[in-house]
């Protein structure tokens, strides 16, 4: 054999290994590549063939993208479906998002019935919701983001959130996600474990969190508790807003740990010295201070002298003259001035009077007024001349009654 015809015999086997090396490819085909070069806005992808795929910005994810650079990088390998291929213009379109896709529904369906826990990025921001690429298009209700309500999501773009996921419908290409459904358990782990530290009676550091009519929640290491309106202050509150804003940090007391109900009573006012506490020194017997009537009762008046001390007036301490009740002469609501006529702060005790604030009406002349022990006043006696009302007392005889007739009788 000559030479020539070796040669030519080697170069022609060369030529069929190469042949043999080029991948065969049809519409359909998945095949694996590497990213090779980024350019226009799609991806040019290495396969082995005779000429680089191309994935198309479309064909790279199932959620919009502004950029091929957000989704893929140069140097990266991918698999990718053959969506169509022309030898003659060598031009070959590859799909990434056919075969995440098909790939998703799997992990998804196994993801689901796990429960498990899985990152995601989102992708944009939408009217109801984020979507974000899991494969496929997946969705987030903006129910489902927090376990508060959001109004603005603008921000939230770009964002890595931890998710469950919580419907799926292959026949609608439907996937709902929530991390409302993450942050409730997490929530819930934390708030047993909160709870089984808290001891009834500890003072501990709050945050007022949110504020109602009847009182305010108070976070207590990640889970909140109820102060009650009646339990934010020893003096009375109206509306816990009047007192109280979200954000305070506050003492509280525990009253009360419910795990089966989940409910943490605590008291701000318990936590602070209480108004009987410091009342002995604040008030002495003989004081004369400002109070308001806060309850009248057949046999005296409650009087509040300072937030939570309250101290009783006998009836016959409110006024010089007699009454025959309380509501004669006071009502709720009224200040008053009172004297300081006993004070037991270990009690919680206080008597009051009101009378002793006061100058005592002046008396009669003596002239005018009965002697003692005698039941005849000077009203009932009228002009009578023979009626003497004197020093000596009261002095009537038969004589200067009737003497006139007794001496026509003789």
């Amino acid at each position: 054999m000559s030479e020539e015809t070796k040669n030519g015999l080697d170069a022609v086997e060369a030529s069929q290994e190469e042949m043999e090396q080029i991948v065969s490819l049809k519409k359909g085909d998945t095949v694996k590549g590497t990213i090779v070069k980024i350019e226009d806005n799609q991806a040019y992808v290495s396969i082995g063939y005779k000429y680089d795929g191309v994935i198309p910005i479309r064909e790279l994810s199932s959620v919009h993208l502004d950029s091929v650079a957000d989704a893929i990088q140069v140097g990266q390998e991918v698999e990718t479906k053959v969506v169509s291929i022309d030898d003659e213009k060598e031009r070959l379109v590859l799909s990434k998002r056919a075969i995440d896709s098909e790939n998703a529904w799997d992990e998804l369906q196994a993801r689901m019935d796990s429960q498990e826990t899985f990152e995601v990025v989102v992708a944009d921001v939408v009217k109801g919701g984020l979507v974000v690429d899991v494969g496929l298009r997946g969705f987030i209700p903006a129910s489902m983001v927090e376990r508060h309500f959001v109004e603005d999501f603008s921000d939230y773009k770009g964002r890595t959130l931890r998710v469950k996921v919580k419907e799926l419908d292959k026949e609608n290409n439907k996937v709902i996600l929530s991390q409302k459904d993450v942050l409730d358990e997490e929530f819930e782990a934390n708030k047993q474990k909160v709870m089984a530290n808290l001891q009834e009676g500890e003072v501990i550091e709050g945050t007022v969190q949110r504020l109602t009519q009847f009182g305010a929640f108070v976070d207590v290491g990640g889970v909140d508790g109820l102060v009650h309106v009646s339990e934010i202050s020893w003096s009375h509150v109206d509306k816990p807003a009047d007192v109280l804003s979200e954000g305070d940090k506050v003492k509280v007391k525990v009253l009360k740990v419910d795990p089966e109900k989940g409910k943490i009573s605590l008291s701000i006012k318990a936590a602070l010295p209480g108004p009987w506490d410091t009342a002995s020194e604040q008030f002495h017997i003989g004081d004369i201070v400002s109070g308001e009537v806060k309850r009248l009762v057949n046999f005296g008046a409650f009087v509040e002298i300072a937030p939570g001390v309250e101290g009783l007036v006998h009836i016959s301490q409110i006024s010089h003259k007699h009454i025959g009740t309380p509501f004669e002469v006071l009502k709720e609501g009224q200040t008053v001035q009172v004297k300081i006529l006993d004070l037991n702060a270990a009690e919680k005790r206080a008597s009051l009077s009101i009378k002793e604030t006061e100058e005592a009406p002046a008396q009669a002349p003596r002239s005018e007024r009965p002697s003692k022990g005698s039941s005849v006043r000077k009203e009932d006696l009228g002009d009578n001349p023979n009626v003497s009302l004197s020093n000596q007392g009261l002095s009537i005889t038969l004589g200067e009654r009737f003497g006139d007739k007794l001496s026509k009788l003789k």
